[in-house]
């Protein structure tokens, strides 16, 4: 060795300092890691696309678990000699970002309502350009070795373009439309939400019995009852079928009320009284009921607004929230008569904001929607032909689940913070006549189209639709965008991709959607493999949460402990598709690993004596079995990566490193290296040294900085590179 290592590894001096060098000499570029290293032996480009962190805040531990898996199969490629890009991105993150910016404007005692469109829109901007800044330089300390020159944002203005061309597409083929529909919508953020972020949670509360002339209603939400058109009950229930097609009178809160019975087989006959009110404006199955019915019932009626409060033809409720109006609502009904009884523990699930928590209103709202089944049909196809693999291969069964029962997507969400729907709204209604025709000539009400429209028959501007698109519909397209689809030359090398490794918990909400995205706008599909991680734990698998107190900051043991102690820690003993469990002792079990990594290399440099040069070794039997022993785990912790093995790679080189090099190959080359024999010393430090760098070649990937800093200190004789991060693999 030309440097002896210091006696104490010290990662604070050493991570920042590695880091430099690495991102100084251009490797993490594709191109540059083979031409400047003469690494050019394998042709094959290898890629992987970071999933994009939210640019709203710091990363957490979460962000930690890809950031070291990917790195490691990026830099074991890298090694390989393959053309390898890992491309760096984030994500705007809509209706995320707009809800931590709403916490931040309440702490100021402001509120965005009270902002223009424009305000809003750049103090946000500003807020996630300084965050990405944070969130890059945290990247950096966690080790990600990626292409920072290729980095993406989803609102950089070709990846915007990109991604309504794709919606325009759709359009055109048939498969986006607009209707009005009772979506799932959050009073308090005031937007719609998708199916998926939905979160249903279990609740006890009353349910109310109210008369309707000769029946009565079992309902939990009698302040709903301003918005009932009919009353339905199943065509098959023996004790209504006298009713079905009559008209009933009823006495109401606000006077005398006419409803119309009519049979519907979702009606559930077991619930309640078999008898339900059909309140179309305010529940989804009664939305789905009156457009079965239309010909029979009046259509909705609104009395609930954007804010949760009632409105319209309500009388004294007016203005009030749907939980205080529920109160009186049930108090009126008793004093006039008409509440029959009541169940005070009916259990049931209840849809809420999973950002907030609050019961979302069903209301109805024209939304664009994209058609699922045809694009779900696809992506279930190339998955059976195995041109994608899952890891762990169960998951695939949870993902055929979805699709096979996947409904229309809701992409139009009703915040600042996004990326503009491509759809143009006539500003008025408005009528012109054809000159050489006795006709009327109506505008169309929406024109779908990248720049703005003038209408053909009166000349008016249309104005752009207000809502932006679901942030993921943009994610979803990721992969083919972040590589400059259809024309850029990465997009070309590089697509499809090796692998995309993300979170199970977004399978449906990302993953999915990138297949039948990517297979829709390209033809192709995005990556080769899934691999999915888990959650992370604490050492009591535990769910980590703020209130709980149990969140390790990845950063924080990182200054703390080291990078590669935090590495080691999210890979050891993790298995694929499972939760993964940490805590501050399991980390500061790999700090130590990192300090007996650094001190068996001091070790063999204290005995590199200059008088070794010249010599012939003569290896032994025993030298040979040593090297025959740590080839056989390169072979194995190679096979183990190949196959996503992260966990058996990590704990087999570790074991190796440890438990064998250390304690008993190191222990039984003392007396050799010491003795008086210079040969036989020569030989044995040779042996070392040679164990020592392919320990250092496999560790890398796991454990890139102290590697690195060893290998900065071994003689040029030993390397075949300035830097370990291209040090040949085999």
């Amino acid at each position: 060795m030309t440097n002896e290592p210091h006696k104490t590894y010290d990662h604070k001096a050493s991570e920042e300092k590695i880091y430099k060098l690495w991102e100084d000499s251009g490797y993490f570029a594709p191109e540059a890691h083979q031409s400047q290293a003469g690494n050019l032996e394998s042709k094959k480009s290898y890629c992987i696309i970071m999933p994009p962190p939210n640019a709203n805040g710091s990363l957490h531990m979460g962000h930690a678990v890809f950031v070291t898996l990917q790195d490691i199969l990026i830099r074991f490629e890298r090694m390989r000699g393959k053309k390898t890009l890992w491309l760096p991105g984030a994500d705007h993150a809509g209706f995320e970002t707009q809800v931590v910016f709403d916490k931040k404007l309440d702490k100021e005692g402001r509120n965005r309502f009270a902002m223009t469109r424009e305000e809003l829109w750049q103090e946000i901007w500003e807020f996630t350009q300084t965050n990405k800044k944070v969130m890059e330089n945290q990247l950096r300390k966690l080790g990600a070795s990626c292409d920072w020159s290729r980095e993406k944002f989803t609102l950089d203005p070709k990846i915007i373009e990109e991604v309504q061309k794709t919606f325009i597409k759709l359009y055109e083929d048939g498969l986006v439309y607009r209707d009005l529909r009772v979506v799932n919508w959050c009073p308090k953020h005031r937007t719609a939400l998708s199916d998926l972020e939905v979160k249903y949670v279990e609740k006890t509360d009353p349910l109310y019995y109210m008369k309707y002339g000769p029946l009565t209603v079992a309902t939990v939400r009698p302040e709903t009852k301003f918005g009932d058109t009919a009353l339905a009950v199943n065509p098959k229930d023996p004790r209504y079928k006298k009713y079905i097609g009559q008209e009933i009178e009823a006495l109401g809160i606000l006077g005398p009320l006419k409803f119309k019975i009519i049979g519907d087989e979702a009606v559930d006959p077991t619930f309640g009284t078999g008898v339900v009110k059909v309140t179309p404006a305010h529940d989804t199955a009664d939305f789905d009921i009156w457009q079965r019915h239309k010909n029979e019932i009046p259509g909705p009626k609104i009395i609930i607004d954007e804010s949760g409060r009632l409105t319209g033809e309500v009388g004294e409720f007016k203005g009030l929230k749907v939980a205080e109006a529920r109160t009186k609502v049930v108090e009126t009904m008793r004093q006039k008569g008409i509440l029959e009884k009541v169940d005070p523990a009916y259990v049931h699930q209840i849809a809420t904001c999973y950002k907030c928590g609050n019961t979302l209103e069903p209301l109805p709202k024209p939304q664009w929607f994209i058609k699922m089944q045809p694009l779900a049909k696809k992506a279930i196809e190339v998955v059976k032909k195995g041109k994608i693999k899952f890891y762990p291969d169960r998951t695939k069964k949870v993902y055929f689940h979805w699709l096979e029962n996947i409904r229309d997507w809701n992409i139009s969400r009703q915040i600042i913070w996004g990326m503009r729907i491509p759809a143009w709204f006539h500003e008025s209604k408005c009528v012109s006549k054809q000159s050489h025709e006795d006709e009327v000539v109506k505008c169309k009400e929406f024109v779908v189209a990248l720049e703005q429209p003038k209408c053909e028959f009166c000349d008016a501007e249309y104005i752009q639709d207000p809502d932006v698109f679901d942030t993921w519909f943009s994610s979803g397209q990721w992969p083919f965008l972040t590589l400059g689809y259809p024309d850029g030359s990465d997009f070309k090398k590089f697509y499809p991709t090796d692998v995309m490794e993300t979170g199970y918990d977004i399978l449906f909400f990302w993953v999915a959607r990138m297949i039948m995205l990517g297979l829709y706008r390209t033809g192709k599909i995005p990556f080769k493999n899934v691999y999915l991680h888990g959650l992370v734990r604490d050492k009591d698998r535990q769910k980590m949460s703020k209130s709980k107190g149990n969140v390790v900051d990845p950063l924080g043991v990182a200054d703390q402990y080291g990078a590669d102690a935090v590495r080691m820690a999210l890979v050891v003993g993790n298995t694929p598709g499972n939760d993964i469990v940490i805590s501050e002792d399991k980390i500061r079990g790999y700090r130590n690993f990192a300090t007996k990594i650094w001190n068996v290399a001091r070790f063999i440099a204290m005995y590199d004596k200059p008088e070794f040069r010249n010599l012939k070794t003569k290896p032994t039997s025993a030298d040979k079995k040593y090297l025959a022993e740590v080839e056989k785990i390169h072979k194995q912790v190679t096979k183990h990566l190949e196959d996503f093995e992260f966990h058996l790679a990590g704990e087999k080189i570790y074991h190796y490193f440890w438990h064998t090099f250390a304690d008993k190959i190191i222990e039984e080359s003392k007396p050799r290296l010491s003795g008086d024999n210079l040969v036989e010393a020569a030989t044995t430090h040779q042996t070392l040294q040679t164990i020592l760098l392919k320990s250092l070649i496999v560790l890398h990937p796991f454990m890139p900085y102290v590697t690195e800093e060893i290998y900065q200190s071994l003689d040029d004789t030993m390397k075949n590179y300035k830097l370990l991060m291209i040090e040949k693999w085999s």
